[in-house]
């Protein structure tokens, strides 16, 4: 079983498989790793596409029968890809371009911690006001 990681999404992936530096998933694979919808107009979220970069004769380097291989479309996208040696787990970055756009922003990406009760808060719940956030570590 393949495990990939990928921004706050986990996803185990019993059909995927792994052959070198290529990460070949199904549509349905494709979904539940990354979020995004493989369509014959590209890699869609909602209404929003993405064409798939595939310049002539790459595409039968990215694309087997029903299968694509998310790590290669991943670094054509300009985002980084690392996996451990056997292959097992992989991780599918987001590129220093967009990391830079969220940063410029000014705005903190949304999370949502437990407080001692184990109840769950979200960094989204308080938007428009000043939030200070206090981290200790017991080790």
């Amino acid at each position: 079983m393949i495990t990939t990681l990928h921004e706050q999404r986990t996803a185990s992936l019993p059909q995927a498989q792994a052959d070198g530096e290529s990460l070949w998933l199904t549509r349905d694979d494709i979904l539940l790793a990354t979020g995004w919808d493989w369509k014959p107009e590209g890699l869609c979220q909602g209404d929003i596409c993405l064409p798939l970069p595939l310049p002539r004769g790459r595409e039968a380097a990215l694309v087997r029968g029903n299968r694509l291989d998310i790590a290669g479309l991943w670094q054509a996208f300009g985002h980084p890809v690392v996996h451990d040696a056997g292959g097992q787990t992989w991780v599918l970055g987001t590129g220093a371009a967009d990391r830079a756009r969220v940063l410029a922003s000014g705005q903190a990406p949304d999370f949502a911690l437990p407080d001692l009760q184990g109840r769950e808060h979200r960094l989204s719940d308080h938007r428009g006001r000043k939030v200070l956030l206090a981290t200790w570590s017991s080790w």
